[in-house]
């Protein structure tokens, strides 16, 4: 769901539900008054939850030990922190308390103190990240960011705290020049898009968010304070490329950064009958294969009006340096739009323009990957469209259909910068190129490293219909990802940033990096710290 604001153009919006953003909220608490609330249950929307021993330990040692830093139920900061500063309302959890930590040396304090109390915690940066647990936890111990908010601008780096969100980066470089590779929506918190890889415009030249991460300050399982980089703990450094909250809770990032003064910006419009030459444009976008790339990319969706059962599609497009209109996207702009707006402009300003508010909808995200093919993605595109009539009673129901593609030179980034990332995509040999030219007339992809991910986001309004929309969604996917096997155009990969609760994506990852990963966390926290007490993110296992 985004909203563009400052035009007259609104690609996703629900009049009655718009918020406008205001910042993190940070908060603080009297830990005597803290500690004199704390409560053995928690009501929630569902009923009574108990507050196991082990959190309730956690929370009253948290709060006599590090004073003015917790939250207990009761109090409008605690609503703030475990409600207003998440994206899905699904995502709205009863933590037992929530712990704001100022400094890395408080986090350190405080995973001690989990540890010795045997609670189950969970870690929230932005709160994007929309399923259930994945940034929340019922009845436990939430270690909220929002204080670590700090920024430090270099000459080619910027370090930032795991508090911040992509808009407040784009900000504090704005003055320099410069930008970095991050979230396209300025409510998309670092740690989280950082940590699983992290779609940006850039990504086709200066790769991944995961890529371009110089330094991490890491707090591992067991309170130990660490700074991974290429040449310290450099297995850690390799493993948190895509490896997410398996390993420690990162409380600094230190990122490169580009000098891009000004950005060439195209908003497009289509009507739902030039949505066949429209995903045909995104597929020779995801082609797009120059040795020397110029910095360009975009958010493509196409979204439904179940009232009217009318789609459209929309690009919303970015370019490093000065070409209105962007040449980059001259496949979209020779299709008839319904509305064209092309701009320069600096990374700051359109990044305040784009918005998907929190807390207008419940979502759920599922997706797979596919071989680029415009056939076949119209076929998907229409089929998820007639599948819309079996959940058209929803209320608040609204379905947008997102692909992002992988390019690539993006992947090139990985491969070439003595580091990689545990994604493990690659270039196919010119052998296996010429195999497929010749064999397989469904795919028109020029490697194995030219992908699309097609994203099923679907919101609505009650919980009621929250088992129903997710198994409406699962077997969706499932589905059209079986065709596409059957035609050889699938991919495994899964990004988690896009991914349903119930997918798996390390099943889609090289089985040696998963085993390598796996290694690295045994090696780092080997009390499964990240695996048994921790909640969110998709685990490694065993």
């Amino acid at each position: 769901m985004i909203i563009i604001e400052n035009t007259q153009t609104v690609l996703s919006f629900k009049a009655n539900k718009r918020l406008t953003f205001s910042g993190l909220a940070y908060a603080s608490s009297s830990s005597a008054s803290a500690s004199a609330t704390l409560s053995s249950t928690l009501g929630t929307s569902s009923g009574t939850l108990q507050v196991p021993k082990g959190a309730s330990c956690a929370c009253a040692k948290i709060c006599r030990s590090i004073p003015g830093s917790t939250i207990l139920p009761g109090s409008a900061i605690y609503t703030t922190q475990t409600v207003d500063n998440y994206w899905d309302i699904r995502a709205n959890l009863s933590p037992a308390c929530v712990f704001v930590p100022k400094t890395a040396g408080e986090v350190s304090q405080a995973l001690k103190i989990i540890n010795a109390c045997d609670a189950q915690f969970a870690v929230r940066g932005g709160g994007h990240m929309n399923y259930p647990g994945a940034n929340n936890i019922d009845a436990g111990v939430l270690i909220a960011m929002s204080n670590l908010n700090a920024v430090n601008v270099k000459a080619d780096t910027v370090e930032v705290g795991s508090g911040l969100n992509w808009y407040q980066v784009y900000s504090a470089l704005e003055p320099h020049g410069r930008v970095a590779i991050g979230g396209r929506m300025k409510t998309i918190g670092v740690p989280g898009l950082t940590l699983i890889g992290g779609f940006h415009y850039f990504n086709n030249k200066y790769g991944y968010a995961m890529d371009n991460v110089v330094t991490y300050d890491v707090v591992l399982g067991n309170g130990t304070q660490i700074i991974v980089d290429k040449s310290s703990h450099a297995d850690l450094f390799w493993a948190l490329k895509g490896g997410a909250n398996n390993f420690g809770i990162v409380t600094k990032f230190e990122l490169k950064t580009y000098a891009v003064p000004k950005v060439s910006t195209t908003i497009q419009v289509f009507n739902e009958t030039y949505i066949p030459q429209y995903l045909s444009a995104v597929c020779e976008a995801a082609n797009m294969n120059d040795q020397n790339p110029i910095a360009a990319g975009m958010i493509a969706t196409i979204t439904y009006n179940t009232t009217t059962k009318i789609a459209q599609g929309s690009v919303l497009g970015v370019q490093e340096g000065v070409s209105s209109p962007p040449s980059q996207f001259a496949n979209f702009t020779k299709i008839p739009a319904t509305e064209r707006i092309n701009n320069v402009t600096t990374m700051k300003p359109w990044a305040d323009m784009l918005d998907s508010p929190k807390q207008m909808f419940r979502v759920q995200f599922s997706h797979k990957t596919m071989k680029p093919n415009a056939k076949v993605l119209f076929s998907i595109y229409k089929a998820w469209k007639d599948a819309l009539d079996k959940v058209a009673d929803v209320q608040g129901l609204y379905p947008t259909f997102v692909t992002n593609v992988i390019s690539p030179t993006s992947v090139r980034v990985a491969k070439t910068n003595g580091v990689g990332n545990v994604w493990g995509l690659e270039e196919e040999p010119l052998i296996s190129k010429l195999i497929e030219k010749i064999f397989n007339s469904y795919s028109n992809s020029k490697t194995h490293s030219t992908f699309l991910v097609w994203q099923l986001s679907t919101g609505w309004d009650l919980a009621q219909d929250d088992i129903r929309m997710e198994a409406w969604s699962r077997q969706l996917t499932e589905h059209l990802h079986g065709i596409n096997k059957d035609l050889g155009l699938a991919s495994e990969f899964v990004y988690m940033g896009d991914a349903g609760e119930w997918q798996d994506p390390y099943a889609g990852f090289p089985a040696e990096n998963v085993l390598r990963m796996r290694k690295i966390q045994s090696a780092y926290d080997p009390a499964g710290v990240f695996s048994t007490l921790s909640w969110g993110g998709f685990k490694l296992g065993l």
